[in-house]
């Protein structure tokens, strides 16, 4: 994120707080940081896909529908406006991306995108299909989201990414760092967050949603207004790793725990 440290809050100023700014313990000039102190925080997007067609062959996602409603309070509570949408096919997602990149983001500081879904490297499922992840988020490109340029956009996508089992010795890794920043400018200010590593399975709870999820919300309530989002994500990638069970036999077989 154009190399610079990003929080969803900074200390007060002036007597009022800003929330989702650039940390101002970073550091860092905040000439070179984000201008985040626009009259709203921003669009949080969640996209929940639950119920695929059964020409995909996909399973439902049994949850899904509690991590949609702790990401919506979550990020409700850090003053987004939220909109969560439901079952969309690819095509759906497709023009849903195009619309939310066409609006106009210049009162806004920051944007958000939550992807829950099948997955596997580089696409995601709508009900109907794969897309290319790549292709939805190039609709927030500098040169085709003209009102979110140099402003921070987020990605988080809560899918599997690939078909190997990570059988405990490695940790998931929150986000593929061949990606987490890209060097061209027009795709600069992009962050993105998978559950999992790349080529790896994404484990999901039928009661208690994704472990990466719930990490996730449990971390940001509890440290959203004091630590950076990187530093957020560092955790929530300790706290999968430490506090639900590695996979085994005992896993793999229990009808509670499923693959994204």
């Amino acid at each position: 994120l154009k190399r610079v440290k990003y929080s969803l809050y900074t200390k007060p100023k002036n007597g009022k707080t800003i929330h989702g700014s650039k940390s101002m313990d970073s550091g860092i000039s905040l000439d070179n940081g984000y201008k985040m102190d626009y009259p709203e925080m921003g669009l949080c997007l969640i996209i929940n896909n639950k119920n695929f067609h059964k020409s995909t062959g996909m399973a439902s996602r049994s949850g899904t529908d509690v991590d949609a409603a702790n990401l919506r309070e979550i990020f409700i509570n850090l003053k987004y406006e939220v909109r969560n949408k439901n079952d969309l096919t690819r095509e759906e997602t497709v023009e849903l991306m195009h619309n939310v990149s066409k609006e106009d983001h210049s009162k806004r500081s920051s944007f958000v995108c939550i992807i829950l879904s099948h997955g596997d490297e580089g696409i995601i499922f709508g009900t109907n299909g794969p897309v290319d992840l790549k292709k939805l988020t190039s609709f927030f490109r500098g040169d085709y989201c003209r009102s979110l340029t140099g402003k921070p956009k987020l990605f988080i996508i809560q899918a599997c990414r690939g078909t190997e089992l990570d059988c405990g010795i490695e940790t998931d890794s929150g986000i593929d760092d061949d990606m987490a920043c890209h060097k061209i400018p027009v795709e600069a200010d992009f962050l993105y967050a998978y559950s999992t590593a790349p080529g790896y399975y994404s484990w999901r709870n039928s009661k208690d949603g994704s472990w990466f999820i719930q990490s996730l919300c449990a971390l940001l309530k509890q440290n959203a207004h004091k630590l950076e989002f990187m530093h957020i994500l560092t955790r929530v990638n300790r706290k999968v790793a430490t506090e639900f069970e590695s996979f085994s036999i005992k896993h793999y077989f229990n009808n509670e725990n499923f693959l994204n």
